[in-house]
């Protein structure tokens, strides 16, 4: 199932599906090396769909076509790479698939060579540069299967040529039989304010070849999006926060049956409202035939939209003042608030919203580490104990709302009396250096640090 509440998608696909997702998600997302004395090393790899489900012909008539985007990209972005050439194999789809191909591939038997002129490096707007249009063999019978392979070599990198890793890349197809629902696109929302009523377009297409008995909906929407439109057919519940990010959720099911080619509209608008503490907002659609019949194509099924809003999330953090004589054992506490007037979440990534630093003061020892902080050397590195560090970080959940408060009590004993002695307390992304990431959402920078006195 798909797991919104962690900011993850609701419904996991299979294993290797998913691999292919991070590999879009992470691995095109961010530049492989650092900027600093990159590494004279590059690898050209194939981004393919791992697998695509082909329908039969409706009432016996020609199967449908998909189109498969294939591309090239490589690591290093220090590199120039130019002049790829993608080979593709369908010698595995006799008797499965058919493919036609496009006018950058030129066609030998079961093999194509497409030319792809500027190879991007991971740290760029990926695109697929190659698509391939591909149905159903006639005669080919429900559940069979074909594997297309891939292989790739380009100009560039450090050698003068790359070469895509042998057999690693292929796309299988299975011929299938059902109904496919597919969402129309709908673009995200960046202009939104706190209290603004906006309508969600929503609209499924069955591009199957057999008709879905009635239709499944599903909505989660994230803390900061209120007031869903209220329909007969769905049931709408609040989660409270506890483990998970808070959210509405409403799950429908429409008796309506939907053909190949037609189309199902909600019965009227869908609408959702910005809250005051509307941030960084997200809602999840997810739709599904019923009858519990299997969608032929999961992907298009479900989609993200993203909701911005125009406010702000004040973080700050205080620290504390101890005192005792050499010897004794003081209890210090770091107390992080979010002081609003909106909540903030990191649903995508699931990362925590934010960690809170101490350095330890001079002349004083930690003897005892709140659950959810880590030791670390002065620098930031792997500390072997975990008492006596020089420095901790403590993680905050993944989202806070617009009243969170924690405190991390640390117990610090006071080993020599150093008058005046302080500590830094500051908070930071969880990942990035305080001052290179900031909290673009923050108003006031000033208090996102503090000290811990010791005497």
């Amino acid at each position: 199932m798909r797991l919104f509440s962690a900011g993850y998608p609701l419904r996991l696909r299979s294993g290797a599906a998913m691999a292919v997702a991070g590999l879009l998600t992470a691995g095109l997302a961010a530049p492989a090396f650092a900027d600093a004395d990159p590494p004279q090393t590059d690898q050209l790899w194939v981004h393919e769909p791992y697998q695509q489900t082909l329908p039969l012909g409706t009432d016996g008539g020609r199967p449908q076509s998909r189109t498969l985007g294939v591309g090239l990209y490589h690591d290093n972005e220090n590199f120039t790479v130019t002049d790829g050439r993608l080979t593709v194999d369908i010698s595995g789809l006799a008797g499965v698939a058919e493919v036609t191909w496009p006018d950058n591939c030129t066609p030998s038997g079961t093999r194509a060579v497409c030319d792809v002129p500027v190879v991007p490096a991971i740290g760029g707007d990926y695109k697929d540069q190659v698509f391939l249009t591909v149905r159903a063999a006639d005669g080919a019978a429900v559940g069979a299967k074909g594997k297309i392979t891939y292989e790739a070599t380009a100009t560039g990198g450090p050698g003068g040529t790359l070469t895509a890793p042998h057999k690693s890349f292929d796309t299988t197809l299975t011929v299938g039989s059902g109904p496919d629902l597919a969402l129309a696109p709908i673009a995200g929302i960046e202009d939104g304010r706190p209290g603004d009523e906006r309508t969600i377009p929503f609209k499924v297409t069955n591009n199957g070849n057999e008709s879905a008995n009635g239709i499944s909906v599903k909505l989660y929407a994230s803390y900061g999006l209120t007031d869903l439109t209220r329909y007969d057919a769905c049931t709408y519940t609040t989660t409270s926060g506890d483990d998970y990010a808070p959210s509405n959720k409403a799950i429908c099911t429409f008796d309506q049956v939907l053909a190949p080619g037609d189309s199902f509209e909600l019965p009227e608008p869908l609408t959702v409202r910005l809250a005051p503490h509307a941030l960084n907002e997200r809602l999840d659609i997810d739709v599904e035939p019923g009858g519990g019949a299997q969608d032929l194509d999961s992907d298009n099924d479900y989609t993200v939209l993203q909701i911005g809003a125009k406010n702000t999330a004040d973080f700050s953090v205080t620290g504390d003042t101890v005192s005792g004589a050499a010897g004794t054992t003081a209890t210090a506490k770091l107390t992080f608030k979010n002081n609003g007037p909106a909540w903030f979440g990191n649903l995508g990534s699931g990362d925590p919203v934010a960690e809170v630093r101490l350095i330890v003061p001079q002349g004083t020892t930690v003897t005892g580490v709140p659950s959810g902080c880590s030791p670390h050397t002065l620098t930031g590195g792997y500390y072997p104990k975990q008492t006596g560090a020089p420095r901790y970080d403590c993680n905050l959940r993944y989202w806070v709302v617009e009243n969170t408060q924690r405190t991390f009590a640390f117990s610090v004993r006071i080993d020599t009396v150093v008058p005046g002695a302080t500590g830094a307390v500051s908070i930071h992304p969880a990942y990035g250096e305080f001052g290179t990431d900031p909290f673009v959402f923050d108003p006031d920078l000033t208090n996102n640090t503090a000290v811990l006195a010791v005497n």
